[in-house]
Formats: structure tokens, sequence, C-alpha cells
């Protein structure tokens, strides 16, 4: 069986997810999308929200105003459900259909008090007045008013969106507009295409391209759009895909599957370039935490939702990756008012010592990441390594 060095591995991981060696030049949102699958967006602005960030990692050309058009404007990207909330390619939607049907029925059962009439009463208000956002409604929240709550608008609006009878037509200052698909969707991508078993293979043979090695876990929550029995159903049926042994960053092993060309994508994977990254929290490289272990031996939480006194760290806090390793993590804050990035939070990681010219390297990253939310001034509030 073909073995996978821990190093080897991080650093075809790395190339395939465009971080191993940033692109130059202007950016293109859309391919950087193509190549990831999705993008996740995340409602929260720290500094910047995540899809922008996300894009930055892959070209720090890439900048805030670039990537809506492609959903509002060109429908080049479609907005649905993987992991999350996220920005798939339209040229993917006939292989989502299973997807909006698994959606349909997890979303009645969250919200089963939802009447037909409310969902009609809404279709038409939408197909006689055009894209309408939550804010167009107005009835109120049913019961307590616990973090999760909805009103029945806001719970119709969700289950025809996931079910797809409505797109998001355009997000303005984030907020989501609805529209009827096929004002939203091209007509020739409308139509599933192939069975729940074409689809099934397609999600699972696109996932694999951009995992390269993965287990049946890995497979299943890449899109989170098939089950863990159709997964291994997919997974058994695949004589070309080959057991390759993977070395953990604890020096133990585990055994995925992989392409028969694994040595080929290897050979043709570049060492990861010097610079400190600055990654966010949703980025499609440290998104599967059990690989994120596996492979860099780097625990992540994300603890916005972790009460304060309980945090170890902190509310929104960036992983620092440089090379093929993780160096610390840094907590930033942003006031675009004032232009002001601040650092409220630094930790390093054990035993890895923070020179002066490491130091260098994240000021630079700093500077870059400002820029990019047009912030003019970093004020440093946390105590330096």
């Amino acid at each position: 069986m073909l073995r996978l060095s821990n190093k080897q591995a991080r650093r075809l991981w790395l190339h395939t997810n465009g971080i191993a060696q940033p692109q130059t030049g202007p950016a293109d949102a859309l391919q950087i999308i193509r190549d990831l699958g999705f993008v996740q967006i995340d409602t929260i602005r720290n500094v910047t929200r995540a899809h922008h960030h996300i894009l930055w990692s892959r070209n720090p050309n890439y900048r805030e105003k670039q990537l809506w058009p492609l959903l509002g404007k060109h429908r080049q990207i479609f907005e649905h459900f993987t992991h999350d909330a996220s920005l798939i390619p339209m040229e993917f939607y006939p292989m989502w259909g299973r997807q909006f049907a698994r959606m349909a029925v997890k979303m009645a059962k969250w919200y089963p008090n939802i009447d037909q009439t409310t969902k009609d009463d809404i279709f038409a208000r939408i197909k006689a007045e055009g894209a309408l956002s939550t804010h167009a409604f107005d009835t109120k929240i049913e019961g307590p008013r616990e973090m999760w709550a909805r009103p029945p608008h806001k719970k119709a609006l969700d289950l025809m969106w996931y079910d797809g009878t409505l797109s998001t037509c355009f997000r303005e200052n984030f907020t989501k507009f609805y529209n009827l698909t096929d004002r939203v969707v091209p007509d020739h991508l409308r139509s599933p295409k192939g069975s729940d078993t074409d689809q099934i293979n397609w999600l699972c043979t696109a996932a694999m391209e951009r995992l390269n090695f993965a287990t049946q876990g890995e497979i299943q929550r890449f899109w989170e759009a098939m089950d863990a029995k159709e997964t291994r159903r997919w997974t058994e049926t695949q004589t070309h895909l080959i057991p390759v042994e993977i070395e953990r960053a604890d020096r133990t092993t585990y055994t995925a599957f992989a392409h028969p060309d694994i040595e080929h994508r290897l050979a043709n994977s570049p060492d990861p370039t010097s610079r400190l990254h600055l990654l966010n929290p949703f980025d499609p490289a440290i998104r599967d935490r059990t690989r994120l272990v596996a492979l860099f031996g780097f625990e992540y939480v994300n603890e916005m939702f972790v009460p304060a006194a309980k945090r170890r760290w902190g509310y929104y806090v960036y992983p620092l990756l440089e090379r093929d390793r993780f160096v610390g993590r840094i907590e930033l804050k942003a006031d675009r008012s004032k232009s002001e990035m601040y650092v409220t939070g630094f930790w390093p990681e054990p035993g890895v010592k923070w020179s002066a010219a490491r130091h260098k390297k994240l000021d630079t990253e700093l500077t870059r990441f400002a820029r990019l939310a047009d912030l003019k001034h970093i004020d440093w509030q946390a105590q330096r390594a």
C-alpha cells in the first residue's frame, strides 16, 4: 500500500486548497469557487465576512466588491446549503436536486407548524412584486423568544428556499432577497440531471477530486449532501480508487481512498510558500476539524457561541499558518468608521518560537488583511510573544 508521509499529505492538501502558492494577478473569484467547490458565507463581519476572507486567502488581489455581482447580476453562482449557507457554481445546480429534497424533509421537521396558506401567500407576493427580503413581511414570533426562534414568514421563506422553490436573487448589505427560482436559475439548469444515484456519484466524485485522499467520512462531510450509507455504497462501487496509508501529525497512520494518480498529483504539488497566512475560521482548508487534527495536529474550536468566561481563546480567532504548520492564533476586531483594526488577542502555539522575522511576517499579513477591509491603521492591544 502506498504511504504518504505527514509532510506529503499536508503539502498536497494545502496545494489543493489554493493556499500553498497564492495566486498573483487579477483575482478570478468564480474560478476560485469552482476550484474549491463552494465557499461558505457567514453574517459575522469581525473585520471582513468569511466569504471575502476565504477568496482573499487564495488571491490577495481579491476585493469585496467582486463577489456579489456573480450572484445578483451574472447568475454564475447560486446560494444554498452544504454544511452551511454557501455559494456554489451555477453549473452545479442540476446536481443539487437531491439536496433540495433532503433539506425539504429536514426543514419540515424543524418547522412542523407552518401551514400551506402562509407559504402560498408569500409565494403570491413575490410572484406579483418581485424579489423581497424577510423585512417585507411582519408576522411575529410565536411562543418564547429563544435564540433560534423565527416568525412564521421567516420559517415559510426558509422552507421554500431549502426545497428550491425560491432562490436567493441578490444580497444587499448582506440581506437576502428571495425570488422565484425560475427567475433566478437559467432554464437549462433547473431540471435535475440524472437519477439520485447519478447525483450521488457526481457529488462524491467532485468531493474526491478536491480532497485527493479521503476517508468515507471526509467524502460525506465535504458537501453534507448524502448520508453515511449512501457514501459507503458509493465507495464500495469505485473500483478505480486505491487504498493509501496516511501518516497523521502524531506519526500514527490511517487508511484512506485515493486516485490512482495520487503520486502524480503529489509530484505536481509545490512546497508551501514561507508566507504566513491568516486563515478564516470557516476556511475550507480547516473546516473539517477531524482532518485538521489528523494532518496538522492543530485543535481549533469556534468559540463564538461559548460563554466568554469559558473560552480558551476568544470570540473570533484566526489560525496562523506558516508553510505547512500552524504557529499561533490571533483575535482581531475592526472599527471601519475609524479605519482601525485592533489586535485583541495573540496566542503562539506551544513549542513555536516567535522570532523577529516571524513577527515581521505577521505584521506584513496583517497589513495585507487590513487593506482588504480598507483599514488604514493597526493597533496592537494584546501582548506580543
